[in-house]
């Protein structure tokens, strides 16, 4: 009994005194977007907030006073050059014309009986049968006639032009604004309010301002490319609205802000580009060839200067890069290899050496649901 009791309690003392074994878990993997190192090549481009400028524009304003009795175009309508676009009443020009083409008949009728004169006292005078006063006054007279005949066609010629002017006419291809005066008015030449305006809206301008620093590269670009690129944009990282070539370089610097004025010229058939908008402009300067390129994302800061988090193996570690240039969507790096996984998304909970997992990217609902 006493050897069975001291056996009982040593495996009980056994059983009590053996260590818990814990279960070892591994921690979770870290869960990022992960993207590829890519070999490309990569357009440099200049940036910059720009204005689109008309051509031509002119406000459309009477000449002549008279009343508005009628406009054959639209406000807003696209015009040709030389329609129609409004007609004065036009009655005391045209009775204007018919008089001073009447004065013109008289003074032209004048004028022929004084030469016919002229030539009869030059003969009288040879052959001595009239005074030689008589040929000098008929000689003056001839004169005063032939100075007044251009007075006359120079009347005719101006109220011609009147006349003319109570047609008004599109100076060019152009798309009308809106109307400021209604038919029924009465118009005067000394008018500040116009009709309404004409502007050309295709070709068209965008002027932009860079920096001064870019002028050796602008004035390079235009020596060696006579249709270097620029692209128009809605806003920044918007809608492409138009692709046209640089032509021209101001003439000097602005003191005031230290930039060169840029002028770029776009084809406008489907006048995405409106006078007077503002956008995106952005020159193409040069082209990068093959360099490797990642995700602008990626690239992270911290006091050594620029990196990135390599993923070997499943594996993340931080990787120092060298950033040649960046745009709004990827950056141009050195230190790295093509194919190489960098983290894009998922960086706040990385450490060196910690497990990653790659996150299944959202399914994209159809449009519509």
């Amino acid at each position: 009994m006493v050897a069975l009791v001291v056996l009982v309690a040593g495996l009980a003392y056994w059983w009590l005194a053996k260590p818990t074994q814990v279960a070892q878990t591994p921690s979770a993997a870290v869960p990022v977007e992960l993207a590829e190192v890519r070999q490309q090549d990569v357009p440099v481009e200049l940036r910059s907030l720009g204005r689109v400028r008309a051509l031509r524009s002119v406000d459309i304003r009477a000449q002549v006073e008279g009343t508005l009795l009628e406009l054959p175009v639209a406000e807003g309508e696209r015009v040709r050059r030389g329609a129609l676009l409004a007609r004065i009443d036009d009655r005391r020009y045209a009775a204007a014309l018919r008089q001073a083409e009447a004065e013109l008949q008289v003074t032209r009728a004048e004028l022929t009986i004084a030469r016919r004169d002229l030539t009869r006292y030059r003969n009288l005078v040879r052959e001595r049968a009239a005074p030689s006063q008589t040929l000098d006054q008929q000689e003056a007279l001839v004169a005063r006639l032939e100075a007044t005949l251009g007075v006359r066609e120079a009347a005719v010629a101006a109220a011609r032009v009147d006349l003319s002017h109570t047609r008004i006419h599109a100076p060019f291809d152009g798309r009308l604004g809106i109307r400021q005066i209604d038919e029924g008015s009465l118009l005067r030449g000394a008018d500040s309010t116009g009709l309404f305006s004409v502007v050309q809206t295709d070709p068209i301008d965008v002027e932009a301002s860079l920096p001064q620093r870019r002028l050796p590269e602008l004035q390079r670009l235009l020596a060696e490319q006579a249709d270097a690129p620029v692209r128009v944009y809605q806003e920044d990282d918007g809608e492409l609205l138009a692709e046209g070539r640089l032509m021209l370089l101001d003439n000097r610097v602005a003191l005031e802000s230290g930039t060169i004025r840029i002028k770029a010229r776009f084809g406008n058939a489907d006048e995405h580009l409106w006078p007077d908008q503002s956008v995106v402009v952005t020159v193409q300067a040069r082209v990068l060839p093959q360099v490797l390129t990642v995700p602008l994302e990626a690239v992270r800061l911290r006091a050594e200067g620029p990196f990135v988090w390599r993923v070997t193996e499943g594996v993340a570690e931080p990787v120092a890069v060298s950033v040649r240039y960046e745009t709004e969507r990827l950056a141009v790096v050195e230190g790295l290899a093509v194919g190489d996984q960098v983290v894009i998304d998922g960086h706040s909970r990385l450490r060196a050496g910690v497990a990653v997992r790659r996150t299944e990217l959202p399914a994209v609902a159809p449009e519509g649901v």
